[in-house]
C-alpha cells in the first residue's frame, strides 16, 4: 500500500512539473509570436517614438522570472523553501494553541 502512495504522489508531483513547463513555453511562445506585431504596430504609427522597447523589456523580465521558477533557479520561493515555511506555520500554530 505504501510503495502505490509514493508511486502516486510521484506521478502527481512529475505531472505538476510538466505542467508548469510547458506552459513557461506557451508564454515564451506568445511572447515570441506577439512582440513582431507590436514592433510593427509602434513603427507604423509612431516611429519617433520607440515605446515597444518597454514592452519588450517589461514583458521579457517577466519571462526570466517565470523560467527562473520553473526551472528551479533561485534559491528563493522554491518547493523546498515552500515545505519548510509551511511546516515553520504549522509548528507555530501548535504552540500557540498549547499557550491557550
Amino acid at each position: 500500500m505504501e510503495k502505490n502512495y509514493v508511486e502516486g504522489e510521484r506521478y502527481y508531483h512529475a505531472q505538476k512539473r510538466v505542467k508548469e513547463i510547458k506552459a513557461f513555453y506557451e508564454h515564451l511562445t506568445v511572447y515570441i509570436l506577439v512582440n513582431p506585431i507590436v514592433i510593427v504596430v509602434n513603427i507604423m504609427t509612431s516611429p519617433g517614438y520607440l515605446w515597444f522597447i518597454w514592452c519588450l523589456m517589461g514583458w521579457g523580465m517577466a519571462i526570466v522570472l517565470h523560467g527562473l521558477k520553473v526551472f528551479s533557479l533561485p534559491p528563493f520561493f522554491n518547493e523546498k523553501w515552500e515545505e519548510r515555511k509551511i511546516r515553520e506555520i504549522l509548528e507555530k500554530e501548535n504552540s500557540q494553541k498549547t499557550w491557550e
